[in-house]
């Protein structure tokens, strides 16, 4: 969906999720705060997690309303995020981060060696980059979740390699249960972790 489309969607719900997905937690959980960069955030969930461990996050999206939904909710619960409406196909960050994290954000094919250059270069040395997405070949199993092109889903292979700068520690398929409306439905992620050696990035201040 483009920007209106997920404005809409927004708009229709209280909220479409709060909880952060569980790779998040158990990779990004374990990470010393500092400055994260949460790429594609919707409403928030993951920038409002992270900001309640102490992280200073700035939270990227283009749909208007939820980028509103999360600013709302970190106002009410007393946290500090920096909100930010952009798309993030030409979102150029000015400052390096600790943290850089891109969640169920899945770029056509042709935009991905631009976006994933830019999140890549957005890591401060030393840091850490978190993508995760929906499998391409979990697609008809998984309950119509994620992008119904299987072109715009990811495999491992695609995603090895695909962020100049970054070594990725992990980088391979996730199964999860989640509650589908005929009961539960096993579905899998593809998920790229990785340190960044790069000997100089953005500023960092």
């Amino acid at each position: 969906m483009d920007a209106q489309g997920w404005n809409e969607r927004y708009a229709k719900l209280e909220r479409v999720s709060s909880e952060p997905n569980p790779l998040v937690a158990e990779l990004a959980g374990p990470l010393r705060p500092g400055r994260a960069l949460d790429l594609a955030a919707g409403e928030g969930r993951h920038a409002l997690w992270l900001a309640r461990r102490g992280w200073r996050v700035t939270a990227v999206d283009f749909s208007e309303v939820g980028v509103e939904k999360g600013r709302q909710a970190a106002e009410a619960d007393g946290l500090e995020v920096q909100w930010v409406v952009a798309d993030v196909r030409s979102y150029r960050p000015a400052t390096a981060f600790d943290l850089v994290l891109m969640t169920f954000y899945h770029p056509d094919f042709s935009e991905r060696p631009q976006v994933f250059s830019t999140v890549a270069g957005a890591v401060a040395p030393g840091g850490h980059l978190l993508i995760a997405g929906r499998h391409r070949d979990d697609i008809g199993r998984d309950g119509g979740r994620g992008p119904r092109d299987p072109a715009r889903r990811y495999t491992p292979e695609q995603l090895a390699g695909a962020f100049p700068g970054i070594e990725l520690t992990q980088c391979e398929p996730r199964t999860r249960v989640i509650e589908g409306d005929d009961g539960p439905v096993e579905v899998t992620d593809v998920v790229a972790f990785g340190v960044s050696q790069r000997q100089s990035a953005l500023s960092s201040a």
